[in-house]
């Protein structure tokens, strides 16, 4: 059964932050974030907030060069009681050390699916961290069954956020 949000509707950039929360909270404890969008729809930019959202401080421009960016998190972002150590028990966030890594993959310039392959997107993708991925239609049949879907139409000068 798929859940879906009535969608968001965003007139301003000012509005970007509560949109990032209401995605956070709608995908619970999915990790797994695709956004669909036509180029210049704001999927960067929403990306870029979420992180924010998550505790990034500097979550640079879209990886559309190297087709992944890595962001560190100031601290945790797990809840409490998730986790593993290293030594394969429960763990809490308030004990680890550092922040999170998120991944943000951009696979706009991707030309064929070996590419994704090449840079070992199964560590990322089954990392357990949050992973943003923009143009996902290009690895379509390799992604896990259970990610958020975020599609980003524009209409006027409005962002209408679908999320499923």
């Amino acid at each position: 059964m798929t859940t879906e949000m009535n969608p968001l509707s965003l007139k301003s950039l000012s509005e970007l932050p509560a949109a990032a929360k209401q995605i956070l909270s709608f995908a619970g404890d999915k990790k797994i974030f695709c956004f669909y969008g036509e180029l210049g729809a704001g999927k960067t930019t929403l990306i870029k907030e979420i992180c924010k959202q998550l505790g990034v401080k500097d979550a640079g421009s879209s990886p559309t060069f190297s087709l992944v960016n890595e962001y560190k998190t100031a601290a945790p972002t797990l809840k409490e009681g998730k986790g593993n150590s290293s030594l394969g028990r429960e763990q809490t966030a308030p004990f680890r050390a550092g922040g999170d890594t998120i991944y943000h993959f951009d696979l706009y310039r991707l030309k064929s699916e070996s590419e994704i392959y090449d840079i070992g997107y199964e560590d990322y993708l089954f990392s357990g961290n949050y992973c943003f991925i923009e143009w996902p239609e290009k690895i379509e049949r390799l992604l896990p069954e259970d990610y958020v879907r975020v599609q980003i139409e524009v209409k006027n000068d409005e962002r209408i956020i679908s999320l499923s």
